[in-house]
């Protein structure tokens, strides 16, 4: 059975990347720190296995990496999903929520594709998919989440440049205003206005992003790789951006 790693797996576009792939057959260890959110999608779906993780600490996705080559001696895809916001205008933001977003978001990631990179490398053949943002491209009150997000394109840029002869290929997916509990907790005329902003008047889903990194993940995309797919209604042709 082929087997997967999704962080931030247990609510929201975590959730939904966990559900397709394990609808495709994968076996998914699901990463998070929500030891409630998280036990509850492991006991709803046999082929899964919850696994708490804090992968800003380096020992942590060591010790996770230990498990996974223990118990399944492989890994076919990798998923940096997890992330965090803390928004301010760069005035008024406090240097710890800078150095917090870029710790988790950013150096996690690497943490992560790094211990991942050593499995596919050696196996020679693997995925890995890396959740950045539209907002990447930049965004009011976001500077230290759109510099995470944009270290996290480099990266992707990076080690498919690295690890294209072992067979493994590295892209990231660049969401937009998805529908997540998340953004469910805006008041209502700010989702309105960001609706409003879209070329496509609309708010994508979560199953969105779970769909393109179900076609990343396929064994038959053999020839992408260290690419940005934009999943964002097209805000990020610049159309209607407030």
């Amino acid at each position: 059975m082929k087997t997967a790693i999704i962080t931030g797996a247990a609510k929201g576009i975590g959730e939904a990347i966990s559900e397709r792939l394990i609808s495709e057959g994968y076996f998914a260890i699901l990463v998070d720190i929500d030891d409630e959110n998280g036990k509850k999608l492991e006991k709803e779906h046999q082929n899964s296995k919850y696994y708490n993780c804090d992968i800003s600490n380096e020992k942590s996705v060591s010790d996770l990496f230990n498990f996974i080559k223990k118990e399944y001696g492989r890994l076919d895809v990798l998923v940096n999903n997890a992330g965090i916001i803390k928004d301010n205008v760069i005035w008024k933001m406090p240097a710890e929520d800078f150095d917090k977003v870029i710790e988790i978001n950013l150096k996690g990631c690497w943490l992560m594709c790094k211990a991942a990179a050593s499995i596919m490398k050696e196996q020679n053949s693997g995925r890995i998919i890396n959740i950045a943002s539209r907002a990447w491209l930049g965004n009011r009150g976001q500077s230290n989440y759109a510099a995470s997000k944009a270290g996290i394109v480099s990266l992707t840029r990076v080690l498919a440049l690295e690890l294209g002869k072992n067979n493994v290929l590295v892209n990231a997916i660049a969401p937009g205003l998805i529908d997540t509990p998340l953004t469910q907790k805006l008041p209502e005329n700010v989702i309105e206005g960001l609706i409003k902003a879209q070329p496509t008047k609309s708010m994508g889903s979560p199953k969105d992003i779970a769909q393109t990194v179900s076609f990343l993940a396929n064994p038959k995309t053999e020839f992408i790789t260290g690419q940005v797919i934009y999943v964002d209604g097209g805000k990020n042709i610049g159309s209607n951006m407030i």
